[in-house]
């Protein structure tokens, strides 16, 4: 997926206010703007009876449309005054200079800035200087950039490329132009994608763009696990990694083990920044470069080295107890040798025990679910639905030999709990009912990675006995686009065990 690379229009009418000396050019196109603003806010009554006058007008000794429409007069001298005032320079009554370049302006446009109106209406040295030598405090901004935000000033539209709008947003900012900022923001939500979703983050933090860091950030959710290309793990931060991974709404491809996945070929990556390959060999060098660095470690598990203590914080975010009820999985995990012992002892009590506790627990009657995911305790998993048809998915052993399954069939997902026989030597998947915390979450996103559907589900309480379904969600008479992610997020509850109340995602 490639950043789009039409130019985006940003359209504004500014009017400065009146300076003796201006230029009849400058009069004549403010009388324009003027008057194009007052035919925008005629009534609808009105109107017919302007169209009339103004055809009335047009007629001449030169026939028929011998002058222009209002409209068009002001684009053109809004062109006109771009290029006298601001490409020549007449009449200017103040020099900015700045990263090696000198341009010819005027105070009564430049006073539109928040940037130059405080420095020329206060008590500043630059207030009453002909020559101002600006200094840029942000690498982000060069010459074109800043070209580009000053002539904003001066005409009525700037086109926004989605390979400037990081450096008109950073100039933007600095000159306080809350309407390009504004721009800005709108062009960077019509083209985040791989290739832009981690500039445009480190942008929105540097700049106050709340709206735009949300954007970014849920775009990784739904995306970081179905691309997990080179590229995209490379730019993501370790603050924005943990940010990602520990988020109950991280749509997992799969189940949790693949995060953990995820997390070493990152690792290797931010530990490798030279490495270069078909996506096809990154799993294998990332497997080979730490197997290397445990035979160098003699036991030292990688997170309390000193090259792998920077990673601890996102690494802690994985949940490790859907990782290690799975036999394989726990294997890996322990011959990586990456993840602490330490970690791991207290999940192998917990192993030990839950049976235990589950067989003398008798299931209590379903009560409700108030909060979004109590300490990020939930599993993940998820899958992909390609096309409108039967299709159902298994995660085995979510809960003492009860397997989980999801089905999709004539518009509707229904939820089951079985225990397949080769459990029923376990004295445990014979309980009667299983509690089970449950959110559901489909979405669809388009070739760039932005949703275009999206539906969820809060948390209910199921109980289900063996086998028994419950429809979780119906898609009759959604706007529904295939394909569809599927992403759950389960929660088994033990007997006198409550959800803390409110705790925010």
């Amino acid at each position: 997926m490639g950043a789009r690379s039409s130019r985006m229009p940003w359209h504004w009418w500014g009017r400065a206010p009146e300076e003796p000396g201006a230029s009849a050019g400058n009069e004549e196109a403010e009388e324009a703007v003027v008057a194009e603003r007052e035919e925008g806010n005629e009534s609808e009554e009105a109107r017919p009876a302007a169209r009339k006058r103004s055809r009335k007008r047009k007629t001449g000794p030169g026939g028929p449309l011998t002058k222009e429409p209002r409209r068009k007069r002001a684009k053109d001298h809004s062109g006109s005054i771009y290029e006298a005032l601001f490409l020549r320079g007449e009449g200017s009554d103040v020099r900015i200079c700045a990263l090696g370049e000198e341009w010819n302006l005027h105070r009564v446009y430049l006073c539109q800035s928040g940037f130059f109106a405080s420095m020329f209406c206060g008590a500043w040295r630059e207030t009453n200087m002909d020559t101002i030598e600006l200094q840029m405090p942000d690498e982000n901004i060069d010459r074109e950039a800043l070209h580009e935000a000053l002539g904003s000033l001066y005409r009525g539209s700037i086109l926004i490329p989605p390979g400037r709008v990081i450096a008109i947003l950073a100039t933007a900012s600095m000159l306080q132009l809350d309407e390009l900022i504004q721009r800005c923001g709108q062009v960077m939500k019509e083209t985040v994608s791989a290739q832009t979703v981690c500039s445009y983050y480190y942008s929105a933090e540097s700049y106050g763009l709340q709206t735009i860091r949300t954007m970014c950030v849920q775009w990784l959710l739904d995306n970081m696990m179905t691309l997990c290309s080179e590229g995209l793990l490379r730019e993501v931060s370790l603050d924005l990694m943990k940010e990602v991974v520990a988020s109950s709404r991280l749509f997992v491809m799969g189940v949790e083990m693949n995060v953990y996945i995820m997390l070493k070929m990152w690792m290797f990556l931010q530990l490798q920044p030279t490495w270069r390959g078909p996506r096809s060999a990154l799993l294998p060098d990332t497997n080979s470069w730490f197997a290397r660095s445990r035979r160098d470690l003699e036991g030292t598990p990688f997170l309390e080295t000193e090259q792998g203590r920077a990673f601890m914080p996102v690494f802690q975010q994985l949940r490790l107890a859907y990782i290690m009820c799975d036999p394989m999985s726990a294997h890996v995990i322990q011959q990586d040798a990456l993840i602490p012992p330490s970690w791991l002892c207290r999940l192998y009590s917990e192993h030990c025990l839950g049976p235990l506790r589950a067989e003398q627990t008798r299931i209590v009657r379903p009560m409700g679910v108030y909060v979004s995911d109590p300490q990020g305790r939930s599993m993940r998993c998820g899958s992909q639905l390609h096309r409108d048809e039967l299709c159902s998915w298994r995660w085995e052993g979510f809960k003492f030999f009860w397997d989980l399954v999801l089905r999709y069939t004539n518009q509707r997902i229904i939820c089951r709990c079985s225990a397949r026989k080769k459990y029923r030597s376990f004295g445990v998947s014979l309980l009667g009912r299983r509690k089970v915390a449950f959110r559901l979450r489909l979405f669809s996103l388009d070739r760039d990675g932005r949703a275009v559907f999206r539906k969820d589900t809060e948390y209910q309480m199921l109980s289900l006995r063996q086998n028994q379904e419950l429809e979780v969600m119906n898609l009759e008479n959604q706007d529904v686009v295939f394909p569809i992610y599927v992403a759950c997020n389960f929660l088994y509850l033990q007997r006198g065990e409550r959800f803390p109340g409110h705790l925010p995602l």
